[in-house]
């Protein structure tokens, strides 16, 4: 897996995180990274994830064919520490792996590399650009309510 280059997370990236971590307590949150512009912007969740209070299990020939920079996943432990198969896992995820605990705030967090060193990971203030999706379907006479 080729490195790739990461300036930072986006804030709104790490408050997703965060708040997925929160609401699957008990059992862990796990996804999948993607970097924009050498930011990571994206969390994929795969289809087939199993979580539980001790683990999670990400199917990574699931993934369709793009590139991940790492894995995100939280310890409702709070211990940032990685596991043993977390190790394994960050060597085939990626450069950038992190791990979230209580109280799921911007300083409860950790990244890896993919050998299971600490590294820093900055937080970016990031515009993200709308892609218009809603936007669409508003001059769009096939898609308007029909009224009186």
């Amino acid at each position: 897996m080729r490195a790739r280059k990461v300036r930072g997370i986006a804030r709104d990236t790490l408050q997703f995180i965060l708040e997925a971590s929160r609401s699957s307590l008990p059992v862990e949150f796990a996804g999948l990274l993607q970097v924009d512009k050498e930011i990571i912007t994206e969390v994929l969740i795969l289809p087939g994830t199993e979580s539980s209070r001790m683990s999670a299990l990400i199917r990574l020939y699931m993934l369709p064919n793009m590139a991940v920079a790492g894995s995100v996943h939280s310890h409702p432990s709070g211990d940032l520490r990685p596991s043993e198969p977390d190790l394994i896992f960050f060597s085939r995820t990626g450069d950038y792996n992190i791990i979230v605990g209580p109280p799921f705030d911007e300083q409860s967090f950790a990244c890896y590399d993919g050998a299971g060193r600490r590294r820093d990971l900055a937080i970016l203030d990031v515009e993200f650009k709308d892609d218009g999706f809603d936007d669409d379907f508003d001059d769009d006479d096939e898609f308007k309510e029909d009224r009186p």
